[in-house]
């Protein structure tokens, strides 16, 4: 969760007291919903209640099928991690991350919004200008005296004065692709089932004709989105450093051939790179549940 939440001032994915929050949006209802692990790392046994919002039991199946997707419960960690653990340099790491999932965003908007807004700046900054995209354009629900937040809708973000989306921290180029973009998510020009069928490089043609996405983010929408782990975002400058230094390596053709060596699943490498930096700042420690 901690990989899924990359900072403790994000605001949709909330760590605490041994719990995640979340507050999903579901037929145009806001429903706040605690996950728990009741067993361990090696054996767990997770679970949900609804906090807040009463729903139907086809709302639980589907908040059930958002929380097995952002959480990546449906992808066995065993293979990924006797791929880590045959590279001696990454076993340390392997270690201390095992049963580690690769999380996706609950949709493909909220995906982009978590893209878009990283383009050429530092993880922080992009955290930075999320939050405040989902201050001042997600929906709240109060629960125990405290607001907690849902993502902005598509529908918001398309509707948002160009000047609100600025003051998030976007530049005039970004702020106008990520309305664009969210305005052809809404009108399903662009939409999930469209791309789930196409291979990768037909889904990256088709995202890369789209204003405001590169190369690098159309990867990185393929991978946090989709769940396809056999897509690296080569041009991620921050996986790639964290990722020479964890293997002890040059940033160049030698590091090239490690991410070879995974195949298809060398994705899962951009989050081992990412969990390797929440570990150096305390925030996963090893026998977390």
């Amino acid at each position: 969760m901690r990989v899924l939440q990359r900072r403790p001032t994000n605001l949709t994915d909330v760590w605490e007291d041994g719990r995640y929050l979340r507050v999903f949006t579901i037929a145009d209802r806001l429903f706040l919903v605690e996950v728990a692990n009741h067993g361990t790392i090696d054996e767990p046994r997770v679970r949900f209640r609804v906090l807040h919002g009463a729903g139907s039991r086809s709302t639980r199946r589907e908040i059930s099928r958002l929380v097995r997707r952002v959480l990546g419960l449906d992808v066995d960690p065993g293979p990924l991690q006797r791929l880590l653990e045959r590279e001696r340099r990454l076993r340390s790491v392997a270690f201390a991350l095992r049963g580690m999932r690769p999380p996706r965003f609950p949709s493909l908007f909220e995906t982009v919004a978590n893209v878009v807004p990283f383009q050429q700046v530092s993880l922080d900054a992009g955290i930075a200008i999320v939050r405040r995209l989902v201050e001042r354009l997600g929906e709240s629900v109060l629960h125990a005296g405290q607001k907690r937040y849902a993502f902005p809708s598509a529908a918001a973000v398309a509707q948002a004065r160009l000047a609100t989306i600025r003051a998030c921290g976007l530049s005039g180029r970004k702020a106008e692709a990520l309305r664009g973009l969210a305005a052809a998510i809404e009108a399903g020009e662009v939409a999930e089932a469209t791309l789930s069928p196409l291979s990768n490089s037909e889904a990256m043609r088709l995202l890369t004709d789209l204003r405001g996405i590169g190369p690098w983010s159309a990867a990185l929408i393929l991978l946090r989105g989709f769940g396809r782990l056999d897509v690296f975002p080569a041009g991620d400058v921050g996986a790639i450093r964290g990722l020479a230094a964890l293997m002890h390596v040059e940033q160049g053709p030698s590091l090239d051939r490690v991410i070879r060596r995974f195949g298809e699943r060398r994705g899962y490498l951009y989050f081992c790179a990412l969990g390797s930096a929440l570990l150096a700042r305390g925030l996963v420690q090893t026998g977390d549940g």
